[in-house]
């Protein structure tokens, strides 16, 4: 446990205050509508929404998840989340435009625009509860339960001591500032987030234990954890590590903040976009800062705690006061922290507030979202007053709120959750990225992949017969392959009741491409039919633009990894490999703004 000065204090509640303000200012130009509450009215420039964007994702279990990764698998582990770089590229340079065309309240508002009948209606009222509350609720549990790990650690605080004292400054600014609030105090948390991560992690490499950064990386513990690929002649790992994160799960996992297509609140930062040109361009921005520039911080810390805290054991003996079912490798990340200085200790627990209040104001606002449009105004009250729903929309956040707090105190590792929520979305994917360009995936396709996906997930992760298939050594595959099992298995179900079901009625399918004009091969038998009866459904006649998003999509993901990994290789002192991925940033970045010049005559 720290003890914290008067500087300290200062820095901790000068951010409160700061946060606070922002809220209130906000509050009732929030509360005119829900458009303002939810979507700020749509007048968001790009450059607001990708830092917000990062800010969201900054959370106080990032860094704690990576720390559990880099201490159990190494650098190389973390391509379980650098895979989804992909995903986010996609988003940018194919679906963001078609999202902000759509100008739906919520991503799933998009149900009633794509689909049609009972069906459709179903699908937006369930997943409203499911990812609104239950997934919303288990995603927000987990930054609070890192919350509570940074408390009891550094603080010696007691769980609901830091539930308590964590969650009500972000409830409060939340629910009076609406998602302009949460957009505004993110500006401020990013740069408060980024210098307080960049400032531990110098720091941290150079206190005396460590030894300076040409120490930690010659350090016996650390060589082993550093390559930024896996090791080839481990097969297991190669699979597990990259293989199937590259191959698989990039397309067919449902994860907040990387769904396939674009969806929950990186789609609801794009709805709030000035036009199609600023949906891109923050979330182009965003990929940028998340994969590229932000994760090596919090990597030397791990790699630092590998020294000072090799195992659970020295962990345990450090920080006794941590129950044991709170006990894992991310704990290491916060026991690092307790070794900073006056001042930068109150910069450093300033930033671990901003980023869980960043990412916990979105949630909140993202999940309220779904609770009023989806939910409420859908099936409760359909005429009800902007005031009403706005109401609603605050007293929901207070809700969703209450319910992550209490489940956070039940849970406990961030790598835990993260693995139950990448096997419960498996094989999801591949229908949010294909029903905009496929005119035969129907609701049915959506409802089948959602019910056998989340039901073999439990059945796997809950039951004996998870332990039968892929216990290690026992198990009757390989442990790697429960995930690509889930995906296969799900993905014929929901190709089977596809062609079983009938298609979406050709006024359905046609409204749908009037509005998004969605165009390529896979919409050229609705293309033929309408135009046999004479119905046109582009009015703009502009050309199908998603071969050279793909093209985009490809040269982007060269030029963000080659940043990544040039710049783990200039820590590394691998003068070689760093300058020749530096030479191949510099050269995918041009070509990026040449084939991005092709995109943008597509928009206007």
């Amino acid at each position: 446990m720290i003890s914290l000065n008067t500087l300290d204090y200062v820095i901790i509640f000068g951010f409160f205050a700061i946060t606070l303000s922002i809220g209130l200012y906000v509050s009732k130009s929030s509360g005119k509508s829900s458009t303002e509450y939810f979507l700020s009215g749509r007048t968001m420039p790009w450059w607001l929404l990708g830092i917000s964007m990062v800010a969201t994702t900054f959370s106080t279990d990032t860094p704690n998840l990576v720390t559990d990764i880099v201490r159990t698998n190494g650098v190389s582990g973390n391509w379980v989340w650098w895979a989804f770089l992909l995903t986010g590229l996609l988003t940018v340079f194919v679906y963001a435009r078609l999202w902000r065309r759509s100008n739906v309240n919520t991503d799933l508002e998009f149900y009633e625009l794509r689909y049609g009948g009972k069906p459709a209606r179903f699908l937006r009222g369930f997943r409203a509860v499911y990812l609104g509350v239950i997934f919303n609720v288990i995603t927000m549990s987990a930054v609070t339960l890192a919350a509570i790990k940074i408390g009891g650690i550094m603080l010696g605080l007691e769980p609901w001591q830091t539930v308590v004292s964590a969650g009500l400054i972000t409830v409060i600014f939340s629910a009076v500032g609406g998602f302009k609030g949460v957009v505004y105090t993110d500006f401020v948390l990013f740069f408060v987030a980024m210098g307080g991560a960049i400032g531990a992690a110098y720091y941290l490499v150079n206190i005396p234990e460590v030894g300076g950064i040409d120490a930690l990386l010659s350090h016996e513990v650390v060589k082993e954890k550093l390559n930024i690929l896996p090791d080839l002649n481990d097969k297991s790992a190669l699979i597990t590590l990259l293989i199937i994160p590259l191959a698989v799960q990039w397309w067919s996992s449902w994860y907040p903040g990387a769904e396939p297509g674009g969806g929950g609140y990186i789609a609801q930062r794009m709805l709030s976009a000035k036009n199609e040109k600023h949906a891109i361009g923050a979330t182009f921005f965003f990929n940028i800062m998340h994969y590229a520039m932000r994760p090596w911080p919090w990597i030397l810390v791990a790699l630092a705690s590998l020294v000072v805290f090799p195992d659970l054991e020295s962990l345990q003996a450090a920080f006794p006061i941590v129950a044991d079912d709170k006990l894992g490798h991310d704990l290491a990340y916060s026991a690092m922290l307790t070794k900073l200085p006056t001042g930068l200790l109150g910069l450093v627990l300033a930033s671990l507030v901003a980023a869980y209040m960043s990412t916990i104001s979105t949630q909140l606002n993202w999940g309220s979202s779904y609770i009023v449009y989806d939910f409420y105004k859908e099936r409760v009250n359909p005429g009800a007053s902007e005031k009403r729903l706005v109401a609603v929309g605050r007293l929901s956040t207070v809700g969703l709120m209450v319910l992550s707090a209490l489940l956070a105190l039940l849970l406990q590792n961030a790598l835990q959750l993260f693995e139950i929520l990448l096997v419960f979305g498996a094989g999801t994917g591949l229908i949010f990225i294909l029903r905009w360009f496929w005119w035969r995936i129907n609701a049915w396709s959506e409802i089948t992949a959602m019910f056998i996906s989340g039901i073999l997930s439990l059945v796997l992760k809950l039951t004996p017969l998870g332990d039968y298939l892929f216990a290690t050594d026992t198990g009757l595959l390989p442990d790697w392959a429960e995930y690509p099992l889930v995906v296969l298995v799900t993905t014929i179900a929901w190709l089977i009741a596809t062609y079983a079901t009938s298609p979406e009625s050709k006024e359905v399918l046609y409204d749908f491409c009037r509005k998004i004009e969605p165009g390529g091969p896979g919409w050229k038998k609705v293309e033929q039919q309408s135009r046999a009866e004479g119905v046109e459904l582009n009015s703009t006649g502009k050309k199908w633009s998603v071969p050279s998003g793909i093209l985009a999509m490809i040269v982007g993901t060269v030029l963000i990894y080659s940043i990544l990994f040039a710049t783990g290789y200039w820590i590394y002192g691998r003068w070689v490999s760093a300058s020749i991925l530096t030479v191949l940033a510099i050269v995918s970045g041009t070509f990026l703004i040449m084939t991005w010049k092709k995109i943008k005559v597509s928009l206007t």
